[in-house]
């Protein structure tokens, strides 16, 4: 079995999970709610407590989308009870962040400032002038989210100007050693 698939989700206080009989896991918590669909190959049952998933044989595409599923699943239970989140870094001389209403607004070396709205279940938060925090029940949606801000000025190796996670460390490369 998948060694990842075969342990069992363990669904704390406060949160409901739910399976329709057409394979739609939904999961309602304090944070929210989040629906996913199963493909029918893959058994999902709620019991004592915990969400097990299963698989009818060990076939390699099956034995990938059990551990897939389950991990689904296991993210969901964690979104709507916890949440979870993305910090981001701008490092350079001037780069910061300002947040205006439900959008951040980036000066990080443009002629223009570039702003990025909030999209339905994802808030930002600006704790300084040179930190953004990604917050969300979906943790797709947050990794994307805060990918499509790293994006706008991606870290440059030589002197590490740019948008960077906060945990993220970059490789620096040395710079032209001249003439000598």
């Amino acid at each position: 079995m998948s060694r990842i698939g075969r342990l069992p989700v363990v669904i704390p206080q406060g949160v409901e999970v739910s399976v329709s009989p057409e394979n739609v896991v939904t999961v309602k918590g304090a944070k929210g709610t989040l629906t996913l669909n199963v493909k029918n190959i893959i058994k999902v049952n709620v019991e004592n407590g915990e969400v097990k998933v299963s698989r009818p044989n060990d076939e390699k595409e099956i034995k990938a989308l059990h551990g897939l599923y389950r991990k689904l699943i296991a993210n969901m239970v964690e979104g709507v009870s916890k949440g979870f989140e993305k910090g981001l870094v701008l490092n350079g001389v001037g780069y910061k962040v300002a947040k205006q209403g439900k959008k951040i607004v980036l000066s990080v070396g443009y002629s223009h400032p570039v702003e990025i709205e909030e999209v339905p279940g994802i808030t930002f938060e600006c704790p300084s002038a040179t930190e953004v925090v990604v917050k969300g029940i979906d943790k797709e949606l947050v990794g994307q989210i805060a990918a499509n801000i790293r994006k706008v000025r991606n870290p440059d190796p030589y002197h590490a100007y740019g948008i960077r996670y906060r945990d993220e460390v970059i490789a620096r490369k040395e710079g032209k050693t001249g003439k000598k």
